[in-house]
């Protein structure tokens, strides 16, 4: 059964926040395709959806989050059937205990 994936608008933001970063200090398609390359690594999950590893900050919460990778991000999700949502898209350079902060 193929799921849909739905962005939380904090996931929604933080691609915008990464688009606009690059913009500033790369290009715009360099910028453009960081984001594309973000968004794609998600679509895996409407078929896969619990190929990501669970995120170990995250297990005492109700839902199981998991996680893809894509270059320095970490994409986090769960599963609420028929939905996948992502949850948020973090930068793997900062500090990992900011995911704890996740709402």
């Amino acid at each position: 059964m193929d799921l849909k994936v739905s962005w939380s608008k904090s996931a929604i933001e933080q691609l915008e926040t990464i688009f606009d970063y690059y913009k500033n200090k790369a290009n715009e398609r360099i910028a453009k395709e960081i984001v594309k390359r973000i968004v794609d690594k998600t679509l895996l999950l409407e078929t896969q959806p619990r190929i990501g590893p669970q995120e170990e900050l995250l297990r005492s919460r109700k839902f199981e989050y998991r996680y893809l990778l894509e270059g320095n991000y970490k994409i986090i999700y769960w599963v609420d059937e028929p939905f996948i949502k992502i949850a948020t898209v973090f930068d793997c350079r900062r500090n990992p205990g900011i995911i704890a902060e996740i709402k």
